[in-house]
């Protein structure tokens, strides 16, 4: 590497960026987000590698990203990241962004069957690359960025163009080069769900656990989670980080009535504890007075169709162990169940499967019928 990474802060620096990606082919692209740094993560930092430089847009210093929306939409633009879904995500959630034409280098070795996709180990057998964990869980909502995270920053794109030429030329030697264009045409659909403007109120029974709670137990997991919930609201940290599931769950099952009774749950420190003790006290006493939670209904497929998923899901595993894939390269989890549910009869009704292209229809089309006709 020869030139250090430019930081795109500005209007006009953004304007110059827009051009240069208007002309450029192919572009690399990767995110940085502060997911473990606060409630509801925001997407910090934008990453774009060109053949001749790597830009750093930074999303807190600019407040209108627009500009970069034809480039992400177009088709004649090939955008290569690695493990596009969560970027992708992160990207449509907080910017009016659609996507096209996409190059996903995790999702090409994983249809190649690459024994190790991770971006570190794919650039160190690659190129002989070592990347730094260096910020791995750095703060990138945090002002002003140092140097050396920019630097770190950058490297996640540099030497995607490259890697991607090397994916490219092995998928179309293997003849899996159209199974790979379903799979980056399927990542570029991906669309983020709409934030709530309120927490769910029903989000306490996800916690691991929840559904083996005593009635009760259930109304003070319930308020312990509200209490959490504020809090993380009041100093804008994750959940984890103020208060752990487990912690939750342990102090629902307790129902401790006086600070020593903390001292032995899981995750009460004493710093925990001088912090939180007598409001997670009052929120297990609120608990224990409030009525029973209703236990969300969960809808059960039919045993047909449960019948044909497993099927279906014996299948692609015996498909993939032959391949020497992952199941899901075989077939997305998504297209298995919509595959059970809707028991396709003939290769036309096929045509109608979410995410069940014409090359997997021609490769597995025949064997899916018979597979779903038992």
């Amino acid at each position: 590497m020869t030139h250090a990474p430019i930081l795109v802060a500005t209007t006009s620096s953004l304007t110059d960026l827009v051009s240069d990606l208007a002309s450029c082919a192919t572009v690399a692209v990767d995110t940085e987000s502060n997911s473990l740094h606060a409630l509801r993560e925001r997407v910090c930092l934008i990453q774009f590698s060109t053949p001749t430089a790597d830009y750093i847009v930074d999303p807190i210093a600019l407040s209108d990203l627009t500009s970069l929306a034809p480039f992400f939409a177009s088709p004649a633009h090939e955008k290569i990241f690695h493990a596009a879904e969560g970027d992708l995500l992160g990207l449509g959630r907080d910017f009016p962004f659609v996507f096209a034409n996409i190059f996903d280098t995790m999702s090409a070795a994983r249809t190649l069957g690459w024994s190790h996709v991770g971006l570190a180990a794919v650039l160190n057998a690659e190129f002989g690359v070592t990347l730094s964990k260096r910020h791995q869980r750095a703060d990138w909502g945090r002002r002003p960025l140092k140097a050396e995270m920019l630097d770190y920053a950058r490297l996640d794109t540099h030497y995607l163009p490259a890697l991607r030429d090397r994916l490219h030329a092995a998928l179309v030697e293997s003849g899996h080069w159209p199974e790979a264009q379903e799979d980056f045409e399927r990542v570029a659909r991906v669309q983020p769900k709409p934030p709530s403007p309120t927490p769910d109120p029903m989000a306490f029974w996800r916690v691991k656990g929840a559904r083996d709670l005593g009635p009760q137990q259930s109304a003070v997991l319930e308020a312990v989670f509200a209490y959490r919930q504020g809090q993380a609201e009041r100093i804008n940290q994750p959940l984890f980080k103020v208060i752990g599931d487990s912690t939750l769950l342990d102090l629902a099952r307790r129902a401790p009535a006086h600070i020593d009774d903390l001292k032995p749950i899981a995750g009460m420190t004493p710093v925990q504890i001088h912090r939180h003790g007598r409001a997670l006290l009052l929120a297990v006493q609120e608990g224990l007075r409030a009525s029973v939670p209703p236990v969300p209904i969960v809808d059960r497929e039919s045993d047909d169709v449960r019948d044909r998923y497993d099927r279906l899901h014996n299948w692609r595993k015996t498909r993939a162990r032959a391949r020497g894939v992952e199941s899901d390269v075989i077939l997305p989890r998504t297209t298995i169940q919509e595959l059970a549910r809707r028991s396709p009869r003939t290769l036309e009704d096929l045509a109608d499967i979410v995410d069940f292209g014409p090359r997997r229809r021609e490769m597995y089309g025949e064997e899916i019928l018979a597979v779903v006709s038992g």
